[in-house]
C-alpha cells in the first residue's frame, strides 16, 4: 500500500511540475506564486499523508523529473522556460520548497494529534 501511495504521489509531482511550468510563464509574477503554492501544498500534503519524509520526497522527485525534461530545448527551437527571472524563481523556489517540506515533515506524531495537557499556564 505504501508503494502505491508513493507512486501516486510521484505521478502527482509530474503533473504539478508540468502544470507549474506552464502557469509560471503565463501570469508573471502571480503565476510563479501560484505554481510554487501548488508545489508546496503537494509536497506538504504528501508528507502529512504518509507521515514520512519520503512522502514529501516522492512528489518532489516527480516534480524534478518533469522540470528537467521540460528544460531541454527542442531542435526546432521551442522551449518552455524562457531565460527570465520567473523561470529561475520557479526552479530554485520549487527545489527550496521540496527541501523545506521534506525537512519539516512531522513523522513523530499522529496525523490529527491534539496536544494533551493543561491550559498552558
Amino acid at each position: 500500500m505504501r508503494i502505491a501511495a508513493h507512486a501516486g504521489l510521484g505521478v502527482l509531482g509530474v503533473v504539478a511540475g508540468v502544470a507549474g511550468s506552464l502557469v509560471q510563464g503565463g501570469w508573471f509574477p502571480f503565476g510563479v506564486l501560484l505554481a510554487l503554492a501548488g508545489c508546496a501544498g503537494l509536497f506538504w500534503g504528501g508528507a502529512l499523508l504518509t507521515r514520512s519524509r519520503i512522502g514529501a520526497a516522492s512528489p518532489a522527485g516527480g516534480w524534478v523529473l518533469s522540470v528537467l525534461v521540460l528544460t531541454v530545448t527542442r531542435p526546432q527551437g521551442d522551449f518552455v522556460y524562457a531565460a527570465g527571472a520567473g523561470s529561475y524563481v520557479y526552479l530554485l523556489g520549487g527545489m527550496t520548497v521540496a527541501v523545506v517540506c521534506a525537512t519539516l515533515a512531522p513523522s513523530e506524531r499522529p496525523l490529527f494529534a491534539v496536544p494533551q495537557g493543561g491550559t498552558g499556564r
